[in-house]
């Protein structure tokens, strides 16, 4: 089983500048990628970037990829999801998830664990 620990969400001002923590534990041997995805009120879960464990390769979504910056802290096993400029619509539930080889890496049925999100808020 692997456990992932999300944190760093709360209130921040439109423009500001968000940093989120991933911590993984348990049985993380397997694990190849993290990812966040961003899920807002009424909506579905939707990918914002992914970072490979071993070679560093990453990928952000389209719309966003220039404030987005994932990073990865492998002696802690902790990912790291900063936002920039922050806007309205960046607003929501923010999950990081694990993945074990296989599949594509932007959508959510490929990953395989799943922490319990953070919450993000933007204030105008």
């Amino acid at each position: 089983q692997v456990h992932l620990i999300e944190s760093g969400g709360g209130l921040v001002q439109t423009g500001g500048t968000l940093r989120l923590s991933c911590a993984a534990t348990g049985r993380i041997a397997g694990v190849i990628a993290t990812a966040w995805f961003r899920q807002a009120p009424g909506k579905e879960r939707e990918f914002v970037a992914h970072i490979d464990w071993s070679g560093g390769r990453i990928d952000y979504a389209h719309s966003d990829w220039d404030r987005l910056t994932i990073s990865r802290d492998s002696a802690e096993n902790t990912v790291y999801l900063q936002v920039a400029n922050l806007k309205p619509e960046d607003a929501g539930m923010y999950y990081c998830a694990a993945k074990f080889p296989g599949g594509s890496h932007r959508f959510t049925r490929d990953y395989n664990y799943w922490g319990q999100g953070t919450q993000v808020i933007v204030s105008s």
